[in-house]
């Protein structure tokens, strides 16, 4: 299933501005990657950032938000971002769905 998760963070937290995010935003790759099995996640389809928007966008396909939520919070993001997990689908298995409900 894939999920879009949302981090925000303020300026004053931002890795550009705050030595302790930073020092988790150098690391948060290679942690990510090596939690993924104990969090069942199957993959990392992307990972965006609007540095002046303060915003990450992680598009991962997985079990289930709660394991995400659990790799937050274990990785550091959760530690410096306000972090929301959506369920997603792709356009074209929408458009699909819809074309099989005439």
């Amino acid at each position: 299933m894939l999920f879009g998760v949302f981090a925000i963070h303020s300026p004053e937290s931002c890795p550009l501005n705050n030595s302790t995010s930073r020092k988790i935003f150098l690391t948060m790759e290679t942690k990510i990657k090596s939690n993924m099995k104990k969090f069942q996640i199957l993959k990392i389809i992307g990972f965006y950032m609007s540095v002046l928007e303060h915003e990450w966008i992680i598009i991962l396909d997985a079990k289930n938000a709660h394991d995400i939520e659990q790799l937050c919070i274990a990785v550091g993001i959760s530690s410096m971002s306000t972090v929301k997990i959506v369920p997603m689908n792709e356009f074209s298995k929408t458009v699909q769905k819809l074309k099989s409900q005439k």
